[in-house]
């Protein structure tokens, strides 16, 4: 009897577990209370147009949604192009919203140009909402000098204005910052002396905005300001002594090289004297053998010999008798 009664109880449980499956696969192809609040917010979607949105692989939720707000806002957008544009990758809401803000502000903006914006990997909606409200860039610290050689440090406020004409190819933030940066630069370095800068820092405001910086990017600069101006170095200075430095270091090495010089040529000429020192004792040694030679011959005779004896021994007394003279003049002077 009990297994006769639990029989019914769990046809009908199971009776209610398929009728969910089947009612969420049902609602999954044909998102019914999606197609109601379309229909209530007045946009005409056909039931089999949201079902052949998921067999695009198309989330429909993520195109009605927006078509709803769009056709609110009057827009008169249609289904295809934000279906084309999300299936092209892009962010259908996120154009639907720039669109919007667009003509709320009356900034002229079509669809297509909008759907570019965002395929380009911009965000539409942020440059239409800089449009309306200018954003302010801060440059970093700019180090420039002057003719003085004194270094002048100065921080910049770019105020600029998104151009929706050119967001599409036109340069980004890193190029605005660089463009002023080299403004600053060549304003600086074109000054006489860097109190000219300090005292009148909007001469370099008036240059740099007269350069038409923002030609071929995605702003238009509104204003430039100088934040901060303040003395660095004295790069003119430093690089004068480190000039002095190196001549010095020059001049040293050009000495050295010819003290260098100097004792090579010293010790090549004491190599000189030692050969003809040796020269000189290689030729006094012949002077005996010549004179034995000449005995020998009969070119002179003993007499001569004993003459020529006679004036080397005194010769050698007038020497020894000369060093002691000097030697004892030497000691008085003392």
């Amino acid at each position: 009897m009990e297994a006769d009664e639990l029989d019914p109880l769990v046809s009908v449980l199971i009776l209610v577990v398929v009728a969910i499956i089947v009612l969420s696969v049902f609602l999954s192809f044909f998102p019914i209370m999606l197609w109601i609040s379309a229909l209530a917010s007045g946009v005409r979607v056909g039931i089999i147009t949201l079902v052949a949105m998921r067999l695009r692989r198309v989330v429909p939720s993520r195109i009605v949604n927006p078509l709803i707000k769009a056709t609110k806002a009057g827009l008169g957008l249609t289904i295809n192009q934000l279906e084309s544009h999300f299936l092209a990758g892009g962010n259908v809401d996120r154009v639907v919203n720039a669109l919007i803000a667009a003509q709320r502000a009356n900034i002229p903006l079509i669809f297509e140009r909008a759907a570019a914006i965002d395929l380009a990997g911009r965000d539409v909606l942020q440059a239409v909402q800089m449009s309306v409200n200018p954003r302010v860039i801060e440059t970093p610290i700019v180090a420039a000098v002057a003719k003085d050689g004194i270094e002048v440090k100065v921080k910049a406020r770019v105020t600029v204005r998104a151009n929706i004409d050119r967001l599409v190819g036109g340069a980004g933030e890193e190029t605005i910052i660089a463009r002023v940066g080299e403004g600053i630069v060549t304003t600086v370095g074109s000054a006489n002396s860097h109190k000219d800068v300090l005292e009148n820092p909007d001469m370099i405001s008036r240059t740099v905005l007269g350069k038409g910086l923002d030609a071929g990017t995605a702003f238009e600069i509104l204003s430039i300001d100088i934040a901060d101006v303040d003395v660095g170095k004295n790069i003119g200075a430093h690089l004068q002594t480190e000039q002095a430095e190196a001549d010095k270091k020059i001049a040293q090495a050009k000495a050295e090289e010819r003290r260098a010089m100097a004792v090579a040529q010293e010790q090549e000429n004491k190599a000189k004297v030692v050969e003809m020192e040796a020269r000189v004792v290689e030729s006094e040694s012949q002077v005996p053998l010549a004179m034995a030679e000449a005995l020998k011959s009969g070119k002179i005779g003993v007499m001569d010999y004993m003459n020529l004896k006679n004036i080397e021994a005194d010769t050698q007394m007038r020497s020894s008798i000369s060093k002691t003279d000097g030697s004892t003049d030497g000691k008085d002077g003392r």
